[in-house]
């Protein structure tokens, strides 16, 4: 069973930063595609940043310029750095990753197959 563990969230000021990580065990981290969704309430879950089985990254235009997605397969953990954090950036955060014979993936909770439990990222003003 994969399992996907969070951790890193908490509550900021605007402008802040935090940094997000996802460790995976039992799966292959390194030629997998692993992303970062959010969910804030009321709404429905979007895809926030993406890497795919070549290390290649995709962003969200509302977090791009802003968050960095990466990964260190030495420790089988993703992450997400975030800067410039906004109130709008308030969510909870999910780490999820996809099958292992995906190569890519897009934005859509759809494309991915395994789940972590979530950490809550609170931005204020």
């Amino acid at each position: 069973q994969v399992q996907l563990v969070e951790s890193g969230g908490g509550s900021v000021q605007a402008g802040g930063s935090l940094r997000l990580s996802c460790a995976a065990s039992r799966y292959s981290y390194s030629s997998g595609c692993m992303g970062w969704l959010r969910q804030a309430p009321g709404q429905a879950r979007e895809g926030v940043a993406a890497i795919d089985s070549d290390g290649i990254p995709t962003y969200s235009d509302s977090v791009k310029g802003r968050f960095t997605i990466s990964k260190d397969n030495a420790k089988a953990t993703l992450y997400l750095q975030m800067n410039s954090l906004k109130p709008e950036d308030t969510a909870m955060y999910y780490c999820a990753a996809a099958l292992e014979w995906m190569t890519w993936v897009r934005l859509a909770s759809s494309d991915f197959t395994y789940w972590g439990q979530g950490t809550q990222v609170t931005v204020s003003s």
